[in-house]
């Protein structure tokens, strides 16, 4: 009689534990997609389809000494086909409609204010970052040649504003805030969400010292999306900071003119953090209707 009650006690505890391993997989299989995994692969797949062309011509350039690698028609072909795979290979993978992919609920424009003068704000405090950043790890020659590269165009400033302006915006817009954050946002929580994208986001660009800005971006950008469900605020709010970035450049010597940054560092980094806090009060503030509707 024991043995027939050890042997049931035993039959039962393997039932048990056979539907508590179906629950847990069918539990994984429900998780939408990316997961945090899913939203690695893709990005390293992203990285990957750039590289696995970017990397023979740029060996080729150099033993050869030719210029392939920033050949305008290989730019526009490796620039458009490589986003038009991944936005096709997710939206197969995640099996919903585009505007659930990437949302278009309506927000308050007087937002877009607020998120310009917090962009400005924190570049200005970034920079102090950056500059302590430098000193404990000096950025190699190279670095600042290949990072001077970015801003450079072939059709003068007005390409570099095409590039840096509008197509990195959009295109790095789709993949993080759209693709990445909408099943991030459906499998965790809002915090999560917004801080592994960012993070994503600051890896994305392999470069240490613009990670402070990438990942404060990143968090802005991801506020946003979670805020307002609108993946044009994004892209515009990319777009903020990167203009910011290239007349930054395009400007020196005329910005370090003017009153602000002629006056000392301690009170430009007052000046930020204020303006920054505040714009940062009213972006939350303006953006606390569409937070509540996407509930």
């Amino acid at each position: 009689m024991q043995n027939l009650w050890v042997l049931s006690y035993s039959g039962k505890s393997r039932l048990y534990s056979a539907n508590k391993i179906r629950n847990k997989l069918s539990k994984q299989q429900s998780k939408y997609y990316p997961t945090i995994l899913g939203a690695i692969h893709l990005v390293v797949l992203y990285t990957f389809i750039q590289t696995i062309i970017d990397f023979p011509l740029a060996l080729f350039d150099y033993y050869n000494g030719t210029d392939y690698l920033y050949n305008p028609f290989k730019k526009i072909i490796v620039g458009v086909g490589s986003p038009v795979f991944i936005f096709y290979y997710a939206y197969r993978r995640a099996g919903v409609k585009l505007n659930k992919l990437f949302p278009t609920k309506s927000f308050n424009v007087f937002i877009l204010i607020p998120v310009l003068v917090f962009l400005w704000a924190a570049q200005n405090l970034i920079g102090e970052v950056n500059i302590a950043l430098d000193k404990v790890l000096p950025p190699p020659a190279w670095f600042w040649e290949l990072f001077n590269k970015v801003f450079e165009s072939d059709y003068g400033i007005y390409g570099a504003i095409l590039k840096v302006a509008i197509i990195a915006p959009v295109v790095e817009e789709l993949i993080f805030r759209g693709v990445i954050m909408h099943g991030l946002m459906r499998n965790y929580s809002k915090f999560t969400a917004v801080f592994v994208s960012a993070l994503m986001f600051a890896i994305f660009h392999l470069n240490p010292w613009q990670f402070p800005a990438t990942f404060i971006l990143g968090l802005l950008l991801g506020t946003l999306m979670v805020r307002t469900r609108n993946i044009y605020l994004c892209i515009l709010g990319h777009a903020f900071n990167n203009g910011l970035v290239l007349i930054s450049i395009q400007f020196a010597n005329e910005l370090q003119n003017t009153s602000f940054f002629r006056s000392s560092i301690s009170s430009q980094l007052m000046i930020s953090t204020l303006i920054a806090a505040v714009s940062l009060v009213f972006i939350i503030i303006i953006s606390s209707r569409s937070d509540s509707e996407t509930n």
